[in-house]
């Protein structure tokens, strides 16, 4: 089943010490494009997860943000410099004596003074939190996986039912092309009586014409190219690999075939049906590029 290259996903940390979340997000690109976003002491994670997502994704930009912080006060102590603030005491009290003025401090007043008070934050053990790190990673991608799916399903329904429309135009050029030939024939019959009048007309000279006529307008081997092209894009549509380049590819052929099949028929009905087939095809050339 076809996947869209856009989507969203999302997993985190339910409970513990520490606050892990994973966020990816993506939108169409010709290649894979991954971006990860990492706070510094998960970096040596980065190709870690770019290989993660690469065995989910085949093309897209992706964008992944990891978020790491501290769900509670474990891991981290406060440190008093208790010298620096004793000095910063006594200095705050020669210069109130020096300019006559209150020395009152407050003990609120001395710790917001610069390094009096530092955060000591415990180093995490990098095996666990990586560990820890891809199982959110795993979780976030089976979401992100989700999304696309069920983006893809509804790309497979809409192309899926231009693909009949289409198909139901090209019968429609099958039929109706035979009948081209022989209106053609009786215009040229009947043109010919015009300006003989009376006179014998070659038979054989009017099958010609009409043969000649017939070959130049004949688009069998389009409508031919046409099914199986549609054929094709019907099993691609249901492969378990990804295939947006592929189907770029056929959407382009078919375009090919029909622009031929216009430039041959000159018949009214054949040409506003080749513009139906041609906006379909429009249709479903926007579609297929959201396909991964």
């Amino acid at each position: 089943m076809v996947k869209s290259m856009t989507g969203y996903g999302g997993a985190k940390t339910a409970d513990g010490v520490y606050k892990l979340s994973v966020e990816l997000k993506s939108v169409n690109n010709r290649y894979l494009d991954t971006s990860v976003r990492l706070p510094r002491s998960f970096m040596y994670a980065e190709e870690a997860v770019k290989s993660a997502v690469q065995a989910h994704v085949s093309r897209g930009k992706v964008d992944v943000f990891i978020s790491f912080d501290a769900a509670s006060g474990e891991g981290i102590a406060v440190n008093v410099n208790e010298d620096l603030a004793q000095s910063y005491k006594e200095a705050l009290e020669t210069i109130g004596a020096k300019l006559g003025v209150s020395s009152d401090v407050t003990a609120y007043q001395i710790a917001r003074l610069t390094d009096v008070l530092t955060l000591d934050k415990k180093e995490i053990e990098k095996e666990a939190a990586h560990k820890e790190l891809m199982q959110i990673l795993d979780k976030a991608l089976c979401d992100y996986d989700a999304m696309r799916e069920r983006e893809g399903h509804k790309l497979f329904e809409d192309i899926s039912m231009r693909l009949d429309a289409i198909e139901k135009y090209v019968a429609f050029v099958e039929a109706r092309s035979p009948q081209v030939v022989t209106e053609y024939r009786e215009r040229l019959t009947k043109k010919m009586q015009e300006i003989l009048e009376n006179k014998q007309i070659d038979e054989g000279r009017i099958l010609t014409e009409a043969a000649i006529y017939a070959d130049h307008i004949a688009t069998d081997e389009e409508t031919v190219r046409l099914r199986s092209h549609i054929g094709q894009m019907r099993e691609m549509l249901i492969s378990d690999v990804p295939t947006g380049r592929k189907l770029d590819f056929i959407v382009q052929e078919l375009n090919r075939e029909t622009n031929t099949i216009g430039s041959k028929c000159n018949n009214n009905e054949i040409t506003r049906t080749v513009l139906d087939m041609k906006s379909e095809i429009e249709k479903i050339r926007e579609q297929v590029q959201n396909i991964e």
